[in-house]
């Protein structure tokens, strides 16, 4: 017979903690995005950009891939892990004035994800794909996004979502907008039931080479609006130093990132006044293709 005395405290109990965590919409990801308070619409030229903003892989000029883990409020039922892949297509274009390399067939990406334990669970695989156009990038993601609650059984459904990047001021202000679930997918006939759908547009402002400052609004069709903010300072090329704030989830972030060679490293942690600390880590890796052959 199935334990629902332990389903019901798991709902009642830790599935609203793990929505106030996440603002009821998509999972950001990479400890780096964390550190900054989740502000990530922006961040372009990472792995992580297949979940966060998948216009973000249009300036991503080398094969990379990441492992990424958190732990929200030391509560092993919310732990989630992911893995993502990210690969360049067709010739990379070398840098000019004013404009980025980047890969003349844009960029492909897949990324997997479970959060969750034994009795509550959601998994996700997705397939995304950016393109740099001019002073523009412009991508889109497609994901199976699978529930499951235990001795209840699983319900799926086909999420589709679309991302764009502008640099208002090339190499110094970047506007990013990012639209998930934009079909409203329906996870059961029962009240309706569907995944969020959610829109974040926010701002990214280097005053300098060592410092990016970030802004951004979320807004799930069914909630309360909310903010999110962060600050990047680079005292060395190969370090950084990261705040945010998310005020959905009322919580304050920091973090560090270290590069060594083809690998970056990367940790958050966030302070919630009622719920306590949240971690995570993530590991990314780059390296170089191989060099096509010369034209006969």
């Amino acid at each position: 017979m199935p334990n629902y005395l332990q389903i019901a405290v798991y709902l009642f109990l830790l599935a609203p903690l793990a929505a106030q965590a996440q603002g009821g919409g998509p999972a950001t990801h990479g400890a780096r995005a964390q550190a900054l308070g989740g502000a990530a619409t922006t961040l372009a030229g990472e792995v992580w950009a297949a979940a966060n903003n998948a216009a973000g892989l249009g300036t991503l000029t080398q094969p990379a891939a990441g492992a990424y883990l958190e732990n929200r409020y030391l509560i092993p039922s919310l732990n989630l892990v992911a893995a993502a892949v990210a690969v360049p297509l067709g010739v990379v274009a070398p840098e000019t004035a004013g404009q980025p390399a980047r890969a003349s067939r844009g960029v492909l990406a897949a990324e997997g994800q479970r959060f969750g334990g034994a009795l509550y669970n959601e998994v996700r695989l997705g397939a995304a794909y950016g393109y740099r156009l001019g002073i523009i990038n412009i991508g889109g993601r497609l994901e199976m996004l699978q529930v499951s609650l235990q001795d209840l059984g699983s319900r799926r459904a086909l999420v589709g979502s679309l991302g764009g990047q502008a640099e208002l001021l090339p190499g110094r202000l970047t506007f990013g907008a990012y639209l998930y679930n934009l079909t409203q997918a329906r996870l059961a006939t029962y009240q309706d039931e569907r995944v969020p759908t959610v829109l974040r547009a926010g701002l990214a402002y280097r005053p300098s080479k060592q410092v990016l400052l970030l802004a951004e609004a979320e807004k799930d069709v069914e909630r309360a609006a909310g903010l999110r903010a962060g600050l990047e300072y680079l005292p060395a090329p190969a370090v950084a130093v990261r705040l945010g704030y998310a005020t959905l989830s009322e919580q304050a972030t920091a973090g560090v990132g270290v590069a060594a060679g083809n690998f970056h490293f990367d940790y958050a942690a966030s302070w919630h006044t009622v719920l306590g600390l949240s971690q995570f880590l993530s590991a990314n890796w780059q390296w170089q293709r191989p060099a096509s052959p010369p034209a006969e």
